[in-house]
């Protein structure tokens, strides 16, 4: 099975980050032929952990749900950008702004969890956002419209408070990805 580690947020921030995804629809209209996730699909993802033998997800649960020795934090919305930053497009996505380090913090912890299991970090930094469309052929010269498309467009000013992640399992069929909650880790109060 397909496993990550994620923090949901709450109704307020998807709200926003809806409206967020329809001026950004507008905006861009039908030139990438994205594919828009639906923002009750959308999470903060802090560690793509892969795909995991069955009988390797227990042992794998039980290291990775202890207590994070971090504070519940706040995390708010940022820019929107483009993935990647130059040629075709991609990904859009929404960045965030608060509780960035905190985020950065739980990746690390979880990268120490998994390294027993022989899943190692990725080389690419760590890059909290939220994916808001795919674009599988982008046609030639959309990546300059994309892009100053997702400048434009700013999400509300709105926060959530984390408390816990979220262990997920991602069921891919051909409408999209399903996710089921496998375990959730609390922070430290």
């Amino acid at each position: 099975m397909r496993v990550f580690v994620a923090v949901e947020l709450d109704t307020p921030v998807l709200a926003a980050v809806q409206d967020t995804v329809n001026s950004l629809r507008r905006r861009i209209g039908e030139t990438l032929g994205a594919r828009w996730v639906a923002p009750v699909s959308m999470h903060l993802t802090v560690r793509f952990i892969g795909h995991v033998a069955d009988d390797r997800v227990p042992p794998i649960l039980d290291a990775l749900s202890p207590p994070l020795e971090l504070a519940p934090f706040d995390v708010a919305l940022g820019d929107c950008g483009v993935f990647p930053p130059h040629g075709p497009p991609r990904v859009l996505w929404i960045g965030v702004t608060d509780g960035r380090p905190s985020l950065h913090a739980m990746h690390e912890i979880l990268n120490d969890r998994l390294l027993p299991f022989d899943f190692e970090p990725e080389e690419r930094p760590y890059a909290p956002h939220l994916t808001v469309a795919r674009v599988k052929n982008a046609p030639r010269r959309s990546g300059a419209a994309a892009r100053e498309a997702v400048r434009a467009v700013r999400p509300s000013a709105v926060r959530c408070r984390i408390s816990h992640a979220t262990v997920f399992e991602s069921r891919l069929s051909p409408r999209g990805p399903s996710y089921l909650a496998l375990a959730h880790i609390p922070l430290r109060t």
